[in-house]
């Protein structure tokens, strides 16, 4: 089922004919989808080694280029594996967006049932945002489009989340005015006025993957941008439990009001993505109820 209306349809055969035709060399190699709950990119393996990434909608073209020229310098930096692009592929008549071949990452999505240890696996989150904030952000692309805003003042979202609890009041599936109460408190909370650091952006458990019980690499840096790094917090809530959550927090020490903003961050995508989603993707849309229960539970316990 297409997630989004202007979505490109792709499929094995297709990625068949564009390596055979851009990188002969690969031409006989196997090709299979990946199963992925990823809204904007199709994923196909191609032999042991890579994995092709393609695009499924327009919005998500501009991804492209920035990941090609950051991750090979952010890799060497992060104390997890991360995706490293090989080549680029080029539209033809029958794809009509750029498309990257990357090398495949080993590992099971990091889900609680593939992670030994959830503390752990805090602690071990907690290194990797602290190591991506501390490489030099100079020319980092802030927030715009190609990371939908990841990274930006929180209040910007304060729209986009209204309608989306206009469109979830009468689907009944939340408590849209305990929803709308805490959403209010946490968009207004203090903003960064610190310099902006590199943030990943969409750290969900759907992004992260795992080796032995443990996290291992992070993928997808279609959110990569440098700004606020309240986003990247974000995972306290849409990832960890509350016993997690505290585990993770000490980790990352970070101060109240970066907190706050990474709940609110936490709440505007769970309850943009559950109304948009809880149809056509509902392991994402089961996520999205989740990052809603966690910030509710701790509004009400404050």
């Amino acid at each position: 089922m297409k997630m989004h209306a202007d979505e490109v349809e792709t499929n094995p055969a297709l990625v068949r004919r564009l390596v055979a035709a851009q990188f002969p060399q690969w031409k006989n190699l196997p090709i299979e989808q990946v199963e992925s709950v990823g809204t904007d990119n199709a994923l196909y393996r191609i032999g042991g080694e890579m994995v092709a990434r393609l695009p499924r909608k327009p919005s998500a073209t501009g991804q492209l280029e920035k990941e090609h020229r950051w991750l090979p310098k952010l890799a060497p930096r992060l104390p997890l594996d991360v995706p490293i692009p090989l080549e680029k592929g080029e539209p033809n008549s029958e794809y009509p967006w750029g498309w990257s071949i990357y090398r495949w990452l080993e590992g099971k999505t990091a889900t609680m049932s593939h992670i030994a240890d959830p503390h752990e696996m805090a602690r071990d989150l907690a290194l990797f945002i602290a190591a991506m904030q501390q490489i030099d952000p100079t020319d980092g692309p802030p927030p715009g489009a190609h990371n939908f805003g990841r990274g930006a003042p929180l209040a910007t979202k304060d729209a986009q989340t209204r309608n989306a609890l206009a469109d979830l009041e009468p689907l009944h599936m939340i408590d849209t005015k305990a929803a709308l109460a805490a959403w209010e408190i946490d968009r207004d909370a203090p903003v960064w006025k610190d310099a902006p650091v590199w943030v990943h952006g969409d750290l969900q458990w759907v992004n992260l993957l795992a080796v032995g019980g443990r996290l291992s690499a992070v993928i997808d840096f279609g959110g990569l941008g440098v700004g606020d790094p309240a986003v990247d917090v974000m995972p306290a809530w849409s990832l960890f439990d509350a016993e997690a959550r505290e585990t993770f927090r000490a980790a990352l020490n970070v101060d109240d009001a970066t907190w706050a903003r990474g709940r609110g961050w936490a709440l505007s995508f769970g309850l943009i993505a559950l109304p948009y989603y809880h149809v056509t993707n509902p392991i994402l849309a089961g996520i999205a109820r989740h990052a809603i229960k966690q910030v509710l539970s701790d509004h009400q316990h404050a």
